[in-house]
C-alpha cells in the first residue's frame, strides 16, 4: 500500500476528526470528507474560540497543524500534489477511511471532491478551440517609433544591461516566432534578469515605473496561447468567444499572437497584439486578467505608446458582437424563461432557481449553437427533452436528473465532458458511483477508491 494510504501516515488526524466529529459520525449513515494537500488544506477539525482581543496563535491550532503536516510530508516524497478523503465510523472507536483517487478522467470539484468529467481525451470547450479571425489589413498604430521608444528608455535607465542580438535571436527561436520591433527595441535596452538588478528591488521599481509595467526577463517571455490559460470545464464551458465587428482585441481565450513580456503586479499578464481585432492595430498593448477565463482589455495602442504613458481611451476592448446574449442564465433575478433566453446564436445556457413551475425544454431544439447546458436540481420539467438538443458538448445536472438519463440510454452521444451539481448533503461515494457510471459510457479511466479501516485510540490511550 502506497504510504500515502497508510494508517500511521494519518492516524492523528484521524484521532482528531473522531473526536470532534463523534455524535455525527455515530449517526445513521454519517460521515465527515476533508482534503489534504501540498498547498493547503479542508480537514473538520473544530477550531478553538478565540480570546476577545487576542490574535490567533500557531499554538492554538498545534494538534492539527502536526497531524496535517505529517499528511502533508508524505505527498511530498510520494510527488502527490493532494488527496480527498471520505471518513465513516462503522463502531465506537472504528474509523473507515476512503480515499478518492479521480484518475486522468475527472477533474478536482471546489465543494466535492469530484469535477466535471473529461468524456473525450484532451477535450477542450469550444472556446479552447477557438484560433484568432485572421487580421490581413492590419497595420501597426501612427505612434509605433521603435526608435523614439529605445531612445527613451536609454534615458531612464542608462545603467541597464540590454539584451544582444544573439539572445534576441534565441528568444525568437524559443518562441517560435518573430518579435515585433518595439519589443527587441525595449529588450536591446533591458533584458530584466533578476541578476542584473543585483536583486535590488528599488531598481526593479525603477524598471517597471519606466517601462509601464513589471518586465519579465526575455527568457521568460511567452506565447499566450489558449493551452496558456486552462480552466476548469464546469466554468469554461459557459464562457464563449464573441467579438464585436469595431472591438480592437479579439474575445479570445490566447492566441498565438499575444506574446506576454510584463505584468501589472496584480497577476494580470501584459502582452503585445499581433492578432488585433477590426478596430485594432498590429503591435497594440492587452492586458489579460488574472480573474477572467476569456478575453483581454486594450491599454495602448502601441509600445511607444505605453512607455510614453499614453494609455488608450476606454470601450475599445473586445464587448459584445450579438443583439442577443450567446451566454444566458435563466432564473429568478436575470432572464426569466427559457423562452426568452433561446435564439439562434445562443451557446451556451444556465438553468437556476426559478419560481414557478419546472421548465420545459422545446424552446431550444434546434438551436444549430447550443453546446452548453446546465440546470439546478429539480428545475427540469423533463429531463429526456435534452435527448433532442442536438449538438450539446458539456452538461451538468443533479444526481436525479442523471438517474433519469442513464435509465432510459439517452445521454446524449456527443458530450465531451459532463458534472454533477450536488446541493445540500450528499455524500461524495455516491457521486463517485453516478460518475463513473457516465464515465463507463465512454470507456473512461474511472475513478478509484482505496479503503482502510482501523482502531483509532483517543488521545493517550493504548
Amino acid at each position: 500500500m502506497s504510504p500515502i494510504h497508510d494508517v500511521t501516515t494519518w492516524e492523528p488526524l484521524l484521532r482528531l476528526m473522531l473526536q470532534d466529529n463523534a455524535e455525527h459520525l455515530a449517526a445513521p449513515g454519517g460521515y465527515v470528507t476533508g482534503t489534504v494537500g501540498r498547498g493547503g488544506w479542508s480537514v473538520p477539525v473544530a477550531r478553538p474560540v478565540f480570546q476577545p482581543g487576542r490574535a490567533a496563535l500557531v499554538s492554538d491550532m498545534q494538534a492539527e497543524f502536526d497531524a496535517v503536516e505529517k499528511v502533508r510530508n508524505v505527498l511530498v516524497e510520494e510527488g502527490v500534489d493532494h488527496v480527498s478523503f471520505v471518513m465513516e465510523a462503522p463502531a465506537p472507536g472504528t474509523v473507515r477511511v476512503h480515499f478518492i483517487d479521480l484518475g486522468p478522467s475527472v477533474e478536482s470539484g471546489v465543494s466535492q471532491p469530484v469535477g466535471a468529467l473529461v468524456l473525450a481525451e484532451g477535450a477542450v470547450p469550444e472556446p479552447w478551440r477557438r484560433l484568432p479571425d485572421p487580421s490581413p489589413d492590419a497595420a501597426p498604430a501612427p505612434t509605433a517609433d521603435p526608435a523614439l521608444l529605445e531612445r527613451t528608455l536609454r534615458e531612464r535607465l542608462p545603467d541597464a544591461i540590454g539584451a544582444t542580438e544573439e539572445e534576441i535571436s534565441a528568444a525568437e527561436a524559443r518562441l517560435g516566432i518573430t518579435l515585433p520591433e518595439e519589443l527587441k527595441a525595449l529588450y536591446r535596452v533591458v533584458r530584466a534578469r533578476w541578476q542584473d538588478l543585483g536583486e535590488d528591488y528599488g531598481a526593479a521599481t525603477r524598471m517597471a515605473k519606466a517601462v509601464g509595467c513589471e518586465l519579465l526577463a526575455l527568457d521568460e517571455v511567452y506565447v499566450a496561447d489558449n493551452a496558456s490559460r486552462p480552466a476548469p470545464w464546469k466554468y469554461a464551458a459557459m464562457d464563449a468567444v464573441d467579438t464585436r465587428p469595431d472591438a480592437a482585441v479579439q474575445g479570445l481565450v490566447g492566441s498565438p499572437g499575444w506574446i506576454v513580456f510584463g505584468d501589472t503586479g496584480g497577476g494580470d499578464r501584459i502582452a503585445v497584439d499581433l492578432t488585433p481585432g477590426p478596430g485594432g492595430h498590429l503591435g497594440q498593448v492587452i492586458v489579460m486578467s488574472h480573474e477572467e477565463n476569456i478575453g483581454a482589455g486594450l491599454v495602448a495602442d502601441s509600445l511607444t505608446d505605453l512607455v510614453l504613458d499614453r494609455h488608450a481611451a476606454d470601450g475599445r476592448g473586445a464587448g459584445t458582437a450579438a443583439a442577443k446574449p450567446v451566454v444566458a442564465w435563466v432564473n429568478r433575478s436575470s432572464v426569466p424563461s427559457v423562452e426568452a433566453a433561446a435564439h439562434p446564436g445562443l451557446e451556451a445556457l444556465s438553468i437556476g432557481v426559478m419560481e414557478g413551475e419546472p421548465v420545459r425544454l422545446a424552446p431550444l431544439f434546434g438551436l444549430p449553437r447550443l453546446r452548453t447546458l446546465t440546470a439546478y436540481p429539480g428545475t427540469l420539467a423533463d429531463p429526456l427533452e435534452i435527448a433532442r438538443l442536438d449538438g450539446l458538448e458539456f452538461l451538468d445536472l443533479s444526481p436525479e436528473d442523471w438517474r433519469v438519463l442513464l435509465d432510459a440510454d439517452a445521454v446524449p452521444r456527443g458530450l465531451l465532458a459532463a458534472a454533477i451539481e450536488v446541493h445540500g448533503e450528499r455524500n461524495p461515494l455516491e457521486t463517485v458511483e453516478l460518475a463513473n457510471e457516465i464515465l463507463a459510457l465512454r470507456d473512461r479511466p474511472l475513478i478509484t477508491r482505496t479503503v482502510i479501516e482501523t482502531g483509532v485510540p483517543s488521545e493517550g490511550g493504548g
